[in-house]
């Protein structure tokens, strides 16, 4: 693997323009004052309630995930650049979407396999002819995108179904800048806290059309026990909207209803997040008590809007990333403005054999797979893991794909030796609506763990803010 880019040193040849200020900071800079202020932010996160849970851990339920005070910076011309290619994408996965609901073009234009995605998990056969509010299908999308150099960027994965993290980006901002107030004063860093309100604006935005009335807006969620329970009560109280679950709905007259202490209220716009098989007991998972009976009947009749679709998580599988790049060039007419990492697909034969030769030097990853779990990085496994994970693909290879091992960028990170280099990747969200809307910045990801790449918080990553400094 080569070395990785350093974002703040680059090559070697000086400090890098957007990191000039924030490397003179960090030079008068005790480590025992920004480890202080590293505790003063936990404790604040702490107090706030900012947790996640991880499933399967005994040992506890709740877990802060740890913040990093060094931000991590881009330049304007940078997330100019990123930005156009993240709506370029946006745009090409929801008319991608649309197709497979309705004609099926690019199935029969041969740039996409048929049986993909008939046979794919994802695919909801219910939702064919479905028409959704301004033909949208993922009205939030997170796009994780990894650093390789000066000027390469790839994206990593789509997340199309429920992506998390928002409420990282906003209060990791919110602790920086109560923290460090000098540092925004000296620098035009773009805001973010305005979120909250273009979520709110976007859902309102693909209510039903012919309402008489500003619609009522919901965010729907398992309840507390799910991990992100924080970031469905934060968005839902920064929007100024009900939180519920599926028991305080119901479906009457046609309508989903909200049952309040007034009586019940007409609901328009449902921001969901449970998976498609909780969503409604009457047509998918029969004993799901997450979700509302008959809440899918309404939505079909155009009565209420689901954000996201049910079945968006077609574009988020791991299958389909491989052929994002015709995806793109498909619906936009268009390359790709952001490349996808090159990607050996297990169904296939000859990358079967490919993958099974080079199992110590690729990431391998489940296909339906998320949350860092079920997957194999080559070059940090043992020998047994590595055989044991190659009898795994070989009975069931459709479940898999496979990467080389990038070198991702590096960022300052605080630890507990000092300040040292950690890997990092980015989740820019896109809200997709009336317009599309791109939050600058987005929530850098990062690898606590000296060498390792493997960002997620369940694995033990941490986060930071992100700049994007305006010109």
């Amino acid at each position: 693997m080569a070395a990785a880019f350093d974002e703040m040193n680059g090559t070697g040849g000086g400090v890098r323009e957007p990191y000039q200020f924030v490397h003179q900071w960090l030079q008068t800079q005790e480590i025992e004052d920004l480890r202080r202020k590293r505790g003063e932010a936990e404790a604040l996160f702490r107090r706030t309630g900012i947790t996640f849970a991880v499933y399967g851990d005994e040992a506890t339920t709740e877990r802060l995930i740890p913040f990093d005070i060094i931000p991590r910076i881009l330049s304007a011309s940078e997330w100019r650049r990123l930005a156009a290619g993240i709506e370029q994408r946006v745009r090409a996965l929801n008319a991608f979407m649309y197709d497979i609901y309705h004609r099926q073009e690019i199935i029969r234009a041969g740039r996409v396999p048929e049986d993909l995605i008939i046979q794919n998990p994802a695919f909801l056969a219910e939702m064919m002819c479905v028409e959704p509010a301004r033909g949208i299908y993922s009205h939030i999308i997170g796009i994780d995108i990894v650093r390789t150099s000066e000027n390469e960027f790839f994206v990593l994965e789509d997340n199309t179904r429920t992506p998390s993290g928002v409420s990282y980006m906003l209060e990791n901002r919110e602790a920086m800048m109560h923290m460090f107030p000098e540092l925004f004063s000296r620098n035009r860093v773009a805001a973010v806290e305005d979120y909250p309100e273009n979520l709110r604006i976007t859902l309102e935005s693909v209510a039903p059309e012919g309402l008489d009335r500003e619609p009522v807006v919901v965010v729907l969620t398992p309840g507390i026990y799910n991990s992100a329970y924080f970031e469905h009560s934060f968005l839902a109280d920064q929007m100024g909207v009900e939180l519920v679950e599926g028991q305080d709905l119901v479906v009457m007259d046609g309508a989903l209803q909200m049952k309040t202490t007034q009586g019940l209220k007409q609901v328009d716009v449902v921001y969901r997040r449970i998976d498609d098989a909780y969503l409604d007991p009457l047509v998918f998972q029969k004993d799901s008590v997450l979700g509302v009976p008959g809440i899918f009947d309404v939505y079909r009749a155009g009565r209420l809007t689901i954000v996201n679709a049910p079945g968006a998580g077609i574009a988020d599988d791991k299958s389909i990333y491989t052929y994002m790049p015709d995806i793109v060039e498909f619906y936009t007419g268009r390359s790709p403005i952001l490349k996808n990492v090159p990607t050996y697909v297990c169904r296939k034969p000859d990358d079967l054999k490919y993958v099974l030769e080079h199992l110590p030097e690729l990431v391998v990853k489940q296909v339906h797979g998320s949350g860092g779990y079920g997957m194999l990085v080559g070059p940090a496994a043992t020998k047994d893991e590595i055989e044991m994970f190659a009898m795994k693909i070989k009975a069931v290879p459709d479940r898999y794909i496979a990467q080389p091992t990038l070198a991702l960028s590096t960022c300052p990170t605080l630890v507990d030796q000092g300040i040292a280099e950690r890997h990092l990747d980015l989740r820019p969200f896109v809200l997709v609506g009336d317009r599309v809307r791109l939050t600058p910045g987005g929530l850098t990801r990062v690898a606590l763990r000296p060498g390792s790449l493997v960002v997620n918080s369940s694995q033990g990553g941490g986060t930071k803010d992100t700049w994007v400094l305006q010109d």
